[in-house]
């Protein structure tokens, strides 16, 4: 079972089981959605599929599916685009942040260059089209939709805040177009392609849209207590990488306020953090600040609304998965 699927409290014995079959099905189809004859392309589209992933949003597709038929092979493909979708934005983003390496290896732009990165990702986007348009109309406008807030959220991102907007409140909506959008999408489209009963997908596009900030919120946290031994990923990438995170957000609202330690946190962020041991440093002096738990408990908080969303769904197996896969997420140690 994979290790993102285990993780999850209350998950239905049936239900997990059957979602392992229809995994295996879908990594598959990814296999054979980004095949191509094409000499090189062969090797930069599968680059980052090769090393793995989590697959939650192809578990998130198959538990919406799972409240309505989540045997329609619709509910596949629905997972397969969504997932393709998510691979596209990392080649991109990797190119964004300038990040040398992704899931334990080496990103796709530091072996082939940034063009190549770019167009890998174009190439994955016109795939996941591709199958949008085999599942109708509504899909086709759905994944079109996701694609611009995909788009936006990364220009914001890199723009950053107007000199009238509230930095918290521009850092949540880059989330929310960033990392939420997919996971709404894909609480959506499983619920639609499995024929789910009137208003679920309604419900789930909602209680993705939660998730999907609670989730990146937990990654902020990550990035700071993350074991490079399990996760293959160096605690500080993103301070390195100059990405902003809730945590140095709350530190620089207190420096901004007058608070000494604050302001040496924020004195050391605004450094030079290529060296090794001035990054470490600056890590150390995070996970002893209080903005760690401050961050910590809002993604946690962000999980709860998400789990109160699903009320509106019928009490079940489904809904306490559901519900058990927002707690993993908030929950998960790598």
């Amino acid at each position: 079972m994979p290790s993102s699927l285990s993780a999850v409290p209350d998950i239905d014995e049936q239900l997990a089981q059957t979602m392992l079959e229809r995994l295996a099905v879908i990594e598959d189809r990814l296999r054979e959605s980004v095949s191509t004859n094409d000499h090189l392309a062969r090797w930069t589209a599968r680059h980052l599929l090769d090393a793995g992933g989590k697959r939650v949003r192809p578990m998130l597709v198959l538990l919406a599916a799972s409240l309505g038929d989540a045997q329609r092979d619709e509910v596949i493909d629905a997972a397969v685009l969504v997932e393709l979708t998510h691979l596209a934005s990392l080649y991109h983003d990797d190119v964004m942040d300038s990040a040398s390496t992704r899931r334990g290896t080496r990103s796709a732009h530091a072996i082939w260059g940034n063009n190549v990165a770019i167009l890998t990702g174009d190439f994955l986007f016109a795939r996941a089209s591709g199958l949008s348009s085999r599942l109708g109309t509504e899909a086709v406008q759905l994944h079109s939709l996701t694609f611009e807030r995909l788009c936006l959220g990364q220009l914001h991102e890199t723009v950053g805040p107007q000199d009238d907007e509230d930095p918290f409140e521009h850092y949540i909506s880059v989330l929310s177009d960033k990392t939420a959008s997919l996971l709404a999408m894909a609480g959506q489209l499983g619920a639609l392609q499995a024929g789910a009963p009137e208003g679920s997908a309604e419900v789930m596009r909602r209680y993705g849209e939660k998730i999907g900030v609670a989730f990146q919120l937990a990654d902020d946290v990550l990035d700071l207590e993350s074991d490079p031994g399990t996760s293959g990923k160096t605690p500080g990438t993103d301070l390195r990488e100059g990405v902003p995170t809730m945590p140095t957000l709350l530190v620089r609202r207190r420096a901004a306020a007058g608070e000494r330690r604050a302001a040496a946190i924020v004195e050391r962020l605004e450094g030079d953090l290529s060296n090794d041991a001035a990054l470490e440093e600056v890590v150390a002096m995070l996970r002893e600040d209080p903005a760690l738990e401050e961050t910590r408990a809002l993604a946690q908080r962000t999980a709860d609304e998400a789990i109160g969303v699903l009320s509106e769904l019928p009490a079940g197996a489904v809904r306490d998965s559901l519900a058990g896969f927002a707690r993993s997420l908030v929950q998960r140690s790598r």
